[in-house]
């Protein structure tokens, strides 16, 4: 039975500019939580969203007016545990109704050790964000305490944070190919005389990343992040992802030594933080946007087919398209504010988006960069780097079934 409004102890949100807004308590009984406040689009994905390692230290506010209709479902996670530290919301949904649920999103966070506030007025706080920019937080329940504001201010600022360490995986761990299980209709299965392997560099990947590989025949060998080259040779793969993850880039220092190493060696595919990472491995620079993007609806133009794609995206920090070596072509850039979304370098097979091409949640527009990159590691596999980006495979490359 969902809890009503009165049953719900206050709470309140306060930003570092001195901004409160007040609501209810809900999800797991926290008496104050920090973290860095900023906005997300989606309209549907809340599971997937608050369990993305990559929100490690943020709290998630959902622009989309009611949250938790359609309950959730266990393989809608996108890790072992969520790392966000909290969630702010406008209205929590009193009922759970759809045919997968196995159960509802606050019985959910409360399992998680995630709380957060509801009944906030999000429209305003996501307008205060777009114009202030991404700020820290904190949300504490019941009263108000007179030092608030600075309780916050003495929060370390995401500039600067390894997060990637904080959620990647302590040990490697293996994905073997499915050969096509599960795969959805966005997914173009390749089915290579032998599997080809990628070792996956974790500074938070998604359970939805390696799906896309191990759709594709591909063995995955998920690294932690401080995996050295030498460790990633000794697993001899045939290329190397470099995975989303938390946090600022440049303090990611074992991250970007071991992609610098690789430069040239094996075929190297970047999202997200690790479009970052490589970006810095090529000796280019990273800054923190002003409220980041954080949503599934981000129109992107792919430069050289002039397509745009719909994609999902979720970073506070960019590269700086200008400090770029002028060896490296710039793919993709944003529609919303020009940003970099990608680059690449043919010559080294040097792939990197900074948008999410395997959704999880939102569109799958761009899932066909996952098949220029299983070209690069078996020539006739698929489409190279001049194939059409479209995720149902109908680029100048032939689809091996």
């Amino acid at each position: 039975m969902a809890r009503t409004s009165r049953q719900r102890p206050s709470a309140h949100l306060v930003l570092e500019d001195g901004r409160v807004f007040d609501g209810r308590a809900l999800g797991a009984e926290q008496r104050e939580i920090f973290g860095e406040a900023i906005f997300n689009t989606s309209m549907t994905g809340y599971q997937e969203i608050v369990s993305d390692p990559s929100y490690c230290g943020q709290l998630i506010t959902f622009t989309a007016p009611q949250i938790g209709n359609y309950g959730v479902c266990a393989t809608d996670d996108q890790a072992p545990r969520p790392h966000a530290a909290g969630v702010i919301v406008r209205e929590l949904s009193p009922m759970t109704s759809s045919w997968r649920a196995e159960g509802d999103f606050e019985a959910w966070l409360e399992r998680c050790g995630i709380g957060g506030i509801c009944e906030v007025d999000t429209r305003a706080l996501t307008r205060h964000i777009r114009s202030a920019g991404a700020m820290r937080a904190g949300i504490f329940r019941a009263d108000l305490p007179p030092d608030a504001v600075e309780r916050v201010r003495a929060q370390p600022k995401m500039e600067g944070l390894n997060l990637a360490e904080v959620v990647s995986t302590r040990e490697p761990y293996s994905a073997e190919a499915g050969r096509g299980a599960d795969a959805g209709p966005s997914d173009r299965v390749i089915n290579a005389p032998r599997p080809r392997r990628v070792a996956l560099l974790d500074f938070g990947v998604k359970r939805g990343i390696v799906q896309c590989l191990t759709r594709r025949g591909v063995d995955v060998t998920v690294m932690p992040a401080s995996s050295d080259a030498a460790a990633v040779r000794a697993a001899k793969p045939d290329g190397v992802l470099l995975s989303n993850g938390p946090g600022d880039p440049a303090p990611v220092q074992r991250g970007i030594e071991t992609a610098r190493a690789l430069l040239g060696e094996l075929p190297l595919f970047g999202i997200c933080l690790g479009h970052q990472i490589l970006a810095l491995a090529l000796g280019a620079e990273t800054y923190k946007m002003r409220f980041g993007h954080h949503g599934g609806n981000h129109p992107v133009r792919d430069e050289r087919s002039g397509e745009v794609w719909i994609t999902a995206q979720n970073h506070g920090f960019a590269v700086r398209a200008e400090s770029l070596p002028a060896s490296v072509q710039r793919t993709h850039v944003s529609l919303y504010d020009g940003s970099l979304e990608g680059f690449a370098d043919e010559g080294r097979r040097i792939t990197a988006v900074q948008f999410h091409p395997e959704a999880c949640p939102g569109p799958s527009d761009a899932r066909g960069v996952f098949d220029r990159f299983v070209g690069q590691l078996e020539p006739g596999l698929g489409p190279g780097p001049s194939g059409n980006g479209n995720g149902n495979g109908n680029g100048n490359g032939k689809s091996a079934r």
